[in-house]
């Protein structure tokens, strides 16, 4: 039986200098004795994994609302997708995959259901009554370090402070500018966004952006609402399908699409890596001081890459996620989340009475946060069940 402190010695030969060591994490909120068997970064992964927030995101929107159909991708299946990458990324640059692992498991469990529609609404309701708005990155902090309770002697996963950095400055494409002053704990929060991020939380960050805008090519076009025509614009995309290995009869044989996603994904990747490594060596990058010094952005990709990823973007932002069959979809999910938000606020003791307490007194702003949260924590289809339970038959979204 390998003991943690074997797996801690092994990590000194295997990553690379500048890569964070288990041993030589930041620590948690709360103490605890180490396990016998895992690092500490394993012991986060497994938190998370086991957490209900995580289990939850399966039926959470990406961007096909969850009552479109049950192929497209899920929060869950995309968890999983950048999960996957970002250790591809980060074994080949030498770092530590469990804390890779657990940044990326836990960098969307804040989200809302129905997608950027949802958080959009809720932004709107809660910065109607002068607080800060909806951020997912802040929510997904409150989870892991609030309203998880799985432990006697505190709120939360007591997660690492590395993985906790990497969940408060993960940024996407779709990441609000939240204000720290919604979080319950703001001390211990500010205290953690003075920390550096580690280079593993930006692969992580990375992967998510490999993740959305491949596969959204792949769920974009299995919806019909984007054509191998819309895409031949793109010269990423033209890229892609000239290095297909087999050409194929037909763009419309269904291998063909999985095929040039796939060729996609490989050229961004080895961008990834090859810009990367680049920056490494210019900045003679050799220990966790350098790291420090060097600051935010080391993991990226070429100029050359992020303009050919900004052309594809741009096409997937005008045929997909403005078609109108998804802003047919947003817009029914913002009216199901807007007048949930409503019965609730005109009589809140139709609430759970974990969620309001009846013996307290709310403000106006406190109601909004406590009705913010609960809507925040539903899935889809627990969105869609609450709406027909409180409004059908008697009428239609």
């Amino acid at each position: 039986m390998h003991k943690r402190t074997d797996i801690e010695s092994r990590e000194d030969a295997w990553l690379a200098p500048y890569a964070m060591r288990s041993r030589e994490s930041w620590g948690r909120q709360f103490p605890e004795n180490d396990h016998d068997g895992r690092t500490a970064f394993q012991r986060d992964r497994d938190r998370v994994i086991h957490c209900e927030a995580f289990r939850k995101l399966e039926y959470k929107t990406q961007v096909f609302v969850i009552f479109e159909s049950d192929y497209y991708r899920t929060r869950l299946t995309h968890t999983i997708e950048v999960a996957q990458l970002a250790r591809t990324i980060g074994r080949n640059l030498g770092l530590n995959e469990d804390l890779i692992e657990a940044v990326a498991l836990a960098h969307d469990l804040g989200h809302s259901p129905f997608g950027h529609a949802g958080e959009e609404l809720l932004d709107a309701r809660l910065r109607s009554v002068g607080i800060g708005g909806f951020n997912h990155n802040q929510r997904s902090f409150e989870i892991v370090t609030r309203f998880e309770k799985r432990y006697p002697d505190f709120h939360g996963l007591n997660l690492t402070a590395e993985v906790l950095v990497g969940i408060l400055k993960h940024e996407s494409l779709y990441d609000r500018i939240g204000d720290p002053a919604v979080l319950e704990d703001q001390s211990f929060a500010l205290k953690l966004r003075s920390c550096p991020c580690s280079l593993e939380a930006e692969v992580v960050d990375k992967a998510d952006w490999l993740a959305y805008l491949n596969h959204d090519v792949d769920d974009g076009l299995t919806s019909g609402c984007i054509t191998v025509e819309d895409l031949n614009v793109s010269a990423l995309w033209r890229e892609a399908v000239g290095r297909l290995r087999k050409p194929l009869p037909s763009c419309a044989d269904p291998v063909f699409k999985y095929q040039v996603v796939k060729e996609l994904i490989d050229m961004q990747v080895k961008d990834l890596l090859s810009a990367t490594n680049e920056r490494i060596a210019a900045q003679d990058i050799k220990s966790a001081a350098d790291l420090a010094r060097a600051g935010k952005g080391l993991v990226d990709f070429s100029e050359r890459m992020k303009a050919d990823r900004g052309e594809l973007q741009k096409i997937l932002n005008e045929r997909v996620y403005h078609h109108w069959r998804v802003e047919r979809m947003t817009s029914k999910a913002k009216r199901i989340l807007n007048r949930l938000f409503d019965v609730y606020l005109d009589n809140p003791r139709q609430l759970p009475y974990d969620i309001y307490d009846r013996r307290r007194s709310y403000s106006n702003q406190d109601l909004h946060g406590v009705i913010c949260n609960y809507l925040a924590s539903m899935t889809d289809r627990a969105a869609l069940d609450e709406y027909k339970r409180l409004f059908e038959p008697y009428e239609k979204v």
